[in-house]
């Protein structure tokens, strides 16, 4: 792959640290949250970072989408919820993603059609295609 951009993000401290990217953007604590065992409070944790990324990640494949095929994304919004649990196959944790699409200016036939071919493009669900549960709640608006 010839990258057309590499971030680069430092974590110390895992779940109890610290993330913070080389330009400083991103400069935030980590904590493990109660339903984990952690203490909960003030700070972010992976997976609130994975669903901010593939939420914003694949509202702009359905923007590059739209575009492509004339229609209007315009005031949709991405929800995505990051799961984490154990691995019923094996050893260690799984994760599961569900996003919450709303597509207001789209009838609901042409919502799920956008949401579907935004899923075979967007760089996260290509990333994640086959080795994670990825599931979408599509809202259309237009009558």
């Amino acid at each position: 792959m010839k990258a057309m951009y590499t971030a680069v993000a430092t974590a110390h401290g895992g779940r109890q640290g610290h993330v913070k990217s080389d330009d400083g953007m991103l400069d935030l604590d980590t904590v493990t949250p109660k339903s984990m065992g952690g203490p909960g409070g003030d700070g972010t944790n992976p997976e609130q970072l994975f669903a901010a990324g593939y939420a914003a990640c694949f509202q702009s494949a359905m923007q590059f989408v739209a575009g492509q095929q004339k229609i209007d994304a315009s005031e949709s919004t991405v929800t995505g919820h990051v799961s984490i649990g154990p691995n019923e196959n094996g050893p260690g944790f799984m994760l599961a993603v569900k996003h919450v699409v709303t597509l207001p200016k789209l009838d609901q036939a042409a919502a799920e059609k956008l949401v579907h071919d935004a899923h075979a493009v967007c760089p996260y669900s290509n990333a994640t295609r086959g080795n994670i549960e990825v599931e979408f709640e599509v809202t259309g608006g237009a009558a």
